[in-house]
């Protein structure tokens, strides 16, 4: 093969240099290329073991770095220009890496499971894979267009099945595992069970049936409650049930006026038995654990946030033969409860419901029904609309009823009516609260609602103009024979309340967060299947790792069964259960064979996502999920304290809380399980920016074609109508896509490249004109006529020495842009190289040399953003390996320190004059310089210097009277 990869000349051009690089010349050359690097395998990141090693040797005294995407879901539009500023971003920065002398893994992979596909096929009967696999071949396509540096052998999608063989693998570790509260971490099942037969540990509280002992039960009931501890489990819980499309959704797929973000369906709340993964257990440990990693103050706050912890009392309420208990952060305030609120989906509802109204009772307590229990299972009926979102918001009107019955305050003794509301949700504390109207403002609107008392334990200042007061002060109204707060401030009081709580039986200490265990089905088509099989009991058993992976069935329809949309009572009907062939199986789990039915439910479409980033390391290895030794020296610690982890993630701030919070989970027990020497997934992590760019809109209020509007003397039309023109994300919805391939085709990738690159740091939005990109353009256009002649094509390298000022420029710029280049600031580092390259164009006139030196560096410097170029200079300058393997320039000292500098002159410390002196001029020679200067000569004239100060390098002042 020649040392170039193109054609030396552009046909197409006419009227032009026959060398000039132009956007067909541009292209030609990026096509030749990336063959090239296909062909050579320039990306083909070696491992240290396996069967991805060779070429080790090579980089085996590199230090390691391993760069990845949050890899994209394979959609049918494919990529709009906002797609790959992360992609790019990733990279450049693998690239920079790679010539700085590092080992550089950069893959990419796709998140293929998920709703678009699967309805997709429900409309057309294609088989979601195949929609998929075309998706998938299109993206890669584009990337590839892109000249990304992705090690193409480590690509795969989440739906092949040699992948979620070991997505189901992981499942069942989790399924097979606990968490145990003393060593902080989770353990194998068989331990557990262990510990239980030998008495040296209880099961937890509440798994036990009333008034038996662990050896008192039988062998399906010690089941029962050994899967109570798994970290993957069935729990009948509150769900967000869509009859109209059959399934269940996730809180993210609910609007908030409580219907399906797709379809626009009634979305019911109501208890349903589905599998959860107990990633509570985990909340402290990932709370804690996010001071380790190197994300962003916004992110790890919005981690924070979700996780929600909350430190406070749990307190006991007698009701009846029952007993409430809530969690509050604020146990100072107990004396002015003045009454219990319980969520409409909580256990104890059913149970305290009193059987007829009390005389007397408010009818704005009853809502006008006969019986408490009509109005309850109204009330439950009506919040079951309505979104968690919807429920929590400010300022909506406050809703509920009262269950005729009364629970006792235990400081006070007072009898405090219990209400049902939708304000209050069972997922966060203990899905009932105490009510404390003088210091709450969601229980003062209540209060005003349903006619309650307010009792202020909170003094508020003089000019309070009435409300809930929810600042602090010295409690008051808070005393009684047992205890006295009043006069304490709020952290003394708390102290003082909790232990009264304690040390009467009444409560506890606790912390509690907001965060809710994972839940973990969907009753959809496509997606993973579980690796679970229920015998005759209806007691889930693991599949053995022999029978993995659990293969999707061929089915004919891949619909959900729905109803009505206001079906709430209606259950979900899985598109699987109706391949009565596949879930009903013979096995032979050890008992010998028997019939088991298999799980009709499938995974969310994030367990793919969860740990792919571990598969990247070897995705043909059929014996495990990951080498224990790849995964040490690819994400292990660094040193004592790291937690490890991918060395950068880049991803939209749509993805930062569950997504991470998932694959943090994920991965952590795997850590404690001993699979991984990592105790984080990702390091650092940097979320790109978004692109935005001008919309339009007709006099309808519809969005038009964008690239269809003209603009005439400053007003915009589209089919000669006037349109109004706004800004917003780029998107299908407001017609102002752009995709790659528009700008490929009008510049080339490397324009593309260097001009996304150039219009802000990677972490932050930015907006997007086509036009604009004729700056880059031109940008590269000066850099090729500085290394070429357009008129010959010769190389206008030669062996000569460069000027100091151009050695100066030259090194000033490699300092600049490894600056730019480290810290994902793309744009300071091509300002940089322009500048260099604009001195470069003035100093070296057509037709006379380019110091080699010079011209290297250049190529070098540029190479990360517009490789394809960098590739094609590279080899005419007589280079035969890729430019992607040479060395990045490293900036000479001697040639980063001025040789004179500018030092302000002040006279009584006003600024009188600017003098030139030598960098390393000390305090007399300031002084000498200032006082030869005319314009200071002038200043003191005829004045006497009383003091004068010289800061070497800074600045001259004459102190005069």
């Amino acid at each position: 093969m020649s040392q170039t990869a193109s054609p030396s000349t552009d046909p197409s051009a006419d009227g032009v240099p026959p060398h000039r690089y132009t956007p067909a010349l541009a292209q030609q050359i990026e096509l030749a290329w990336q063959d090239r690097w296909d062909a050579e395998g320039t990306f083909h990141t070696p491992n240290p073991v396996g069967r991805l090693s060779e070429g080790f040797e090579r980089v085996a005294d590199r230090p390691k770095a391993f760069l990845m995407d949050m890899f994209p879901y394979p959609s049918g539009a494919g990529l709009h220009v906002g797609h790959p500023l992360g992609y790019l971003g990733t990279d450049v920065t693998s690239r920079f890496l790679r010539m700085d002398g590092r080992n550089v893994l950069h893959p990419m992979g796709y998140d293929a499971f998920g709703l678009p596909a699967e309805q997709y096929a429900v409309q057309t009967g294609q088989h979601p894979r195949v929609t998929t696999e075309a998706n998938i071949a299109a993206i890669r396509a584009q990337l590839r267009r892109l000249g990304v540096d992705h090690d193409t052998r480590r690509t795969f999608a989440t739906i092949d099945p040699g992948y979620y063989k070991w997505t189901q693998w992981i499942f069942r570790q989790v399924f097979e595992a606990w968490f145990d509260a003393e060593s902080d971490r989770a353990r194998p099942i068989a331990e557990l069970v262990a510990e239980l037969d030998a008495g040296t540990r209880e099961p937890m509280a509440g798994t036990l049936p009333e008034g038996r002992s662990w050896s008192q039960l039988s062998e399906v009931e010690r089941r029962r409650v050994v899967d109570a501890h798994r970290l993957a489990y069935r729990h009948e819980a509150p769900v967000n049930w869509c009859p109209g499309l059959g399934t269940v959704l996730s809180n993210e797929e609910v609007t908030a006026d409580g219907r399906s973000e797709r379809g626009n369906f009634p979305v019911f709340r109501r208890p349903l038995t589905q599998w959860m993964m107990r990633i509570t257990a985990y909340a402290e440990r990932l709370l804690t654990d996010l001071d380790r990693l190197d994300w962003s103050d916004s992110l790890k706050q919005m981690q924070r946030n979700w996780i929600g912890r909350s430190t406070g009392a749990r307190i006991r309420f007698a009701a009846g033969a029952e007993t409430v208990e809530v969690f509050t952060t604020r146990p100072d305030t107990l004396f002015g409860a003045t009454y219990l609120v319980l969520a409409p989906e909580h256990p104890l509802v059913g149970t305290l419901t009193a059987g007829e109204w009390p005389a007397g009772t408010d009818e704005r307590w009853t809502t006008g029904a006969a019986t408490p229990a009509e109005a309850v299972a109204a009330y439950q009926k009506q919040a079951s609309r309505r979104s968690e979102l919807d429920r929590q918001s400010e300022g909506r009107d406050k809703t509920g009823v009262w269950l005729g019955v009364t629970a006792r305050n235990p400081l006070t003794g007072a009898d405090l009516p219990v209400f049902i509301a939708d304000y209050v949700l069972t997922g966060y504390g203990t899905g009932a609260i105490m009510a404390v109207p003088g210091e709450d403002t969601r229980d003062w609107d209540f209060a005003q609602v349903f006619g309650l008392p307010v009792v202020r334990t909170v003094q508020p200042p003089a000019d309070f103009d009435g409300g809930a007061y929810t600042g602090t002060g010295p409690m008051i109204n808070s005393s009684n024979e047992q205890l006295s707060l009043d006069g304490l401030d709020k952290a003394a009081a708390i102290a003082a309340v909790t232990e009264w709580l304690v040390g009467g039986g009444h409560g506890e200490a606790t912390t509690t967060y907001k965060l809710r265990d994972w839940l973990f089905s969907r009753q959809r088509y496509w997606g993973e299947p579980f690796p679970i099989v229920y015998d005759a009991d209806d007691l889930p058993i693991a599949v053995p790792e022999t029978m993995l992976p659990v293969l999707l069935p061929d089915v004919d329809d891949y619909s959900p069964k729905t109803f009505a949309d206001d079906d709430a009572t209606s259950a979900p009907e899985p598109p699987l259960s109706r391949a009565t062939e596949w879930t009903t199986v013979e096995l032979d789990l050890g008992d010998g064979v028997r019939s088991y039915r298999r799980e009709t439910n499938t995974m969310p479409n994030w367990a793919g996502s969860c740990w792919y980033y571990l598969r990247y390391l070897d995705p043909a290895d059929d014996e495990r999920f990951v080498d224990p030794e790849l995964e040490r020296y690819w994400m292990g610690p660094r040193e004592p304290g790291d937690v490890g982890g991918v060395d950068l993630y880049v991803g939209g701030v749509e993805h930062a809380v569950l997504h991470l919070l998932y694959a943090r989970f994920w991965h952590k027990v795997l850590f404690d399980l001993g699979f991984v020497s990592s105790e984080e997934p990702f390091r650092r992590l940097v979320n790109q920016g978004y692109i935005s760019a001008f919309a339009y809109t007709d006099a309808r209020g519809f969005y038009v074609p964008a690239a269809e509007v003209v603009e005439v003397d400053g007003q915009f039309f589209y089919e000669g109508q006037p349109v109004t023109r706004e800004y917003g994300k780029m998107g299908k919805s407001l017609k102002n896509v752009v995709t790659p391939d528009d700008m490929i085709a009008l510049f080339g990738a490397d324009t593309f490249r260097v001009y996304e690159m150039s219009t802000g740091p990677l972490d932050q939005s930015r907006p997007w004109e086509t036009k604009a990109a004729v700056g880059s353009q031109r940008l590269l256009q000066r850099i090729w006529r500085v290394v070429l002649d357009e008129e010959t094509g010769a190389v206008r390298a030669a062996d000569v020495a460069a000027d100091d000022e151009t050695n100066r420029a030259l090194h000033r710029t490699i300092e600049a842009v490894r600056d730019g280049m480290s810290t994902q600031r793309f744009n300071i580092a091509i300002a940089r190289v322009t500048e260099l390259t604009n001195h470069l164009t003035s100093a070296y006139q057509p037709g006379s040399p380019v110091p080699r030196e010079v011209a290297e560096s250049l190529v070098l410097l540029v190479a990360p953003l517009a490789p394809h170029l960098a590739e094609e200079l590279w080899a005419r300058l007589g280079h035969t390996g890729s430019v992607a393997w040479a060395s990045f320039p490293v900036a000479d000292p001697q040639w980063l320190v001025d040789d004179t500098v500018e030092v302000a002159v002040q006279v009584n410390g006003k600024v009188r004059a600017q003098v030139a002196v030598p960098a390393d001029a000390d305090a007399a020679a300031l002084e000498a310089a200032a006082r030869a200067d005319e314009k200071v000569a002038a200043q003191l004239d005829g004045k006497t210097v009383r003091r004068v100060i010289a800061v070497p390098g800074r600045l001259v002042n004459f102190v005069v009277g």
